[in-house]
């Protein structure tokens, strides 16, 4: 039986990659094991999969800025390293996978110790720290965006497309309508801020839903302890976040207000899906949400705003406007050739675990 070790977490785009890939390994009866931190959201993300065997490590985050914590940290990653090592040795997998975040530096580190091929996955366009300092150890940097090559040594680039999970496109709408008490007669807007939330954007969908609320029906995802209950509009339905509900949810809606990252913005292109993109600041992140959302602003898949030009009244306008040009931007999205990226991905990692290092 084949042996894979998967690795990602620090936020929920660390991950679906991973949880993409599960079915398909256990579907070709390989044995599945994934490394993340104790507190981290990968372990909430994975525990439904019951066959798939959980590691802890520590972790410290890698910080581009100065906090006493920079002093802590190394510390940390120096036995999250050791504990890989130790676990990759117990485990033996046949080839890791690693999709990025803090968590996953430690483990690249530990199955190169173990002379374990290591296979990266960088959605964005420019690779993150996490996977700059991992790209040494691997064999190969799988990449979303075919821009993302020349940013990477070309012998170690493979340029696999976005991986999308099947499950979003089974969503059924009148599911999604029952879920929120929507009807048929008004059009649905959908507003997602993360896995982590977005208090700009859920502050800014506040005060504008005076506005929205006249044009659309409202399903709000806000991330963890963001609910606002003094926010109360008769088709206006607040969510921490969603999880087997998010494909009928998304099935339903007719556009989509979002972030930046680079793993929802596609699966919103594979659903046709036209979309506002809300980049994070570069003081908020290293930029890569911008660059995300001017690669898709530029192929005509959405419209963008920035957060500093965000206000209720600008957020109002730029969602009308992409409402009343949506048939524009669906015929456009139509016309982008979905790759079979999961497939490809696979087969990327079943030929590493089978290749001699």
């Amino acid at each position: 039986m084949n042996k894979v070790m998967l690795t990602g977490g620090g936020s929920a785009g660390h991950v679906t990659v991973n949880l993409a890939l599960i079915p398909r390994f256990r579907k070709e009866g390989w044995s599945v094991d994934y490394i993340g931190s104790e507190n981290g959201i990968e372990k909430q993300l994975v525990a439904p999969h019951e066959d798939v065997a959980y590691h802890s490590i520590s972790t410290g985050k890698l910080r581009r800025y100065l906090d006493i914590q920079n002093m802590k940290d190394p510390f940390k990653v120096a036995k999250g390293v050791f504990q890989a090592y130790r676990i990759i040795r117990r485990r033996k997998p046949d080839v890791v996978f690693s999709k990025g975040g803090f968590v996953s530096v430690p483990v690249v580190v530990g199955a190169w110790m173990n002379r374990v091929p290591v296979i990266i996955h960088e959605s964005d366009l420019t690779p993150g720290l996490a996977n700059r300092l991992a790209i040494p150890f691997a064999r190969a940097v799988c990449t979303t965006f075919p821009e993302t090559e020349q940013h990477l040594d070309k012998g170690k680039a493979r340029y696999v497309g976005a991986v999308v999970r099947e499950e979003l496109a089974k969503g059924r709408a009148e599911r999604g309508r029952m879920l929120c008490e929507f009807t048929r007669q008004k059009p649905v807007l959908l507003i997602m801020g993360g896995s982590l939330g977005a208090r700009k954007i859920n502050e800014t969908v506040k005060a504008a839903m005076g506005r929205l609320a006249e044009r659309f029906q409202v399903v709000h995802l806000c991330g963890k302890g963001q609910v606002d209950p003094s926010v109360r509009y008769p088709f206006y339905r607040p969510f921490e976040y969603l999880s087997d509900e998010l494909p009928d949810v998304l099935a339903m809606a007719d556009i989509v207000l979002s972030r930046a990252g680079s793993n929802s913005i596609f699966e919103f292109l594979s659903l046709k899906k036209p979309m506002l993109l809300v980049p994070l600041t570069k003081e908020q992140s290293r930029g890569d949400q911008i660059l995300n959302a001017e690669s898709f602003r530029k192929s005509g898949f959405c419209e963008v705003l920035q957060e500093a030009d965000m206000t209720a009244d600008t957020l109002a306008d730029s969602l009308f406007r992409l409402y009343d040009s949506r048939e524009a931007y669906r015929s456009r999205m139509e016309q982008y050739e979905q790759k079979d990226t999961l497939e490809q991905l696979f087969r990327l990692i079943q030929a590493a675990a089978k290749k001699p290092g």
